[in-house]
């Protein structure tokens, strides 16, 4: 290993160097022993290569993070394991850091000592980081009319622009704005949002759910006809978050499944009251409640009675038509005997 009392001048030398006005620049300063080298520009995760052009006699050289020694000619000095030796002759020392992160962005220094007079070379390292969403809204239950707030912070290098949007067909965009305020929600405004956050780098995607509660919104009953002795259904629908449970009523008392062989199915949508052999006490109106926790509504229906055609009111159906214009036939006939005579009687001149 080089002799650790030179290289603690060679550093002190590099830091009072540094300290007195060694600036990051675009570009070489090729009449001083202090060169700075073009910004390198490296995305996180990726390696970076640290080159430093030799040419000279050179007697000593030495890689250097602040004030930190990285490598001394062929002698590694970081711990670090992802700094590593790449090329070391008479033409260039070249050192690499893989899986570069935000804390190795800053100033490099390489220190040679020729056999007339030190110089050193300096790049400033700048990490770009890709966005990441690191603290976003959870989940909401709320009731419609509410206000919302929604939250998306992201970190990341450059800063990355942030955006809600309501994942939907349209896809419109609310917000571009890290928070997103929705006034007096309503319920076409439930749905899934999504955040996003993007920089030159890449783009980061997270969403939140809204879920609005509303009291039920029944559909109007549509009347059912049923010939006596057949099957009939009464079926109620409800729009309702959460979903609703359905009550059933005939002439304000309650029905429930089983009763008088009547069936009640329900689903989160609706609910069906099924009669497998109406009889007479079974028609008249009947009422269906959709109830949740913000409220109730419903609707009425009339299971009417429906006449099934007889034999007997078949036979009649044919003869009532057939009375019914037998009187214009009749008169027809008589038109007709009426022409035919009078042609006769013209055909004898």
């Amino acid at each position: 290993m080089e002799n650790p009392v030179y290289w603690a001048m060679v550093v002190c030398m590099t830091v009072l160097l540094i300290e007195q006005g060694l600036q990051v620049r675009s570009q070489e300063d090729s009449q001083s022993d202090n060169k700075v080298m073009d910004n390198i520009t490296v995305r996180q995760g990726e390696t970076v290569f640290l080159r430093c052009a030799l040419g000279d006699v050179v007697t000593h050289t030495a890689w250097l993070n602040r004030s930190s020694i990285l490598y001394a000619g062929e002698d590694k000095w970081s711990i670090d394991p992802r700094v590593s030796l790449v090329t070391l002759n008479q033409e260039e020392f070249t050192i690499k850091i893989e899986n570069v992160d935000m804390t190795d962005e800053g100033q490099y220094v390489c220190a040679i000592q020729t056999s007339s007079r030190p110089r050193t070379t300096s790049v400033h390292i700048l990490v770009q980081v890709p966005p990441k969403i690191t603290n976003l809204s959870r989940d909401v239950v709320v009731n419609e009319g509410s206000n919302i707030t929604l939250m998306c912070q992201a970190s990341g290098k450059p800063e990355p622009s942030i955006s809600w949007k309501l994942i939907s067909s349209s896809g419109d965009l609310v917000s571009d704005d890290e928070y997103l305020e929705i006034p007096s929600i309503s319920r076409q405004r439930a749905g899934t949002y999504e955040c996003t956050a993007v920089n030159d780098i890449d783009t980061d995607v997270q969403t939140v759910d809204i879920t609005v509660n509303y009291a039920p919104a029944v559909s109007e009953g549509r009347d059912v006809g049923v010939t006596l002795g057949q099957r009939g259904v009464l079926e109620c629908e409800a729009d309702a978050v959460p979903e609703a449970d359905f009550e059933w009523y005939k002439d304000n008392r309650r029905i429930f499944n089983g009763f008088d062989g009547m069936e009640i199915v329900s689903t989160g949508l609706g609910s069906k009251l099924t009669f497998f052999n109406v009889s007479d006490g079974d028609y008249g109106n009947y009422t269906c409640v959709a109830i949740n926790t913000l409220g109730s509504s419903n609707t009425s229906f009339l299971l009417y009675v429906v006449v099934e055609p007889t034999s007997s009111t078949l036979l009649q159906g044919p003869r009532a038509v057939q009375d019914g214009s037998g009187g214009a036939m009749r008169v027809h006939s008589h038109n007709c005997l009426l022409f035919i005579m009078i042609l006769s009687f013209l055909l004898r001149f």
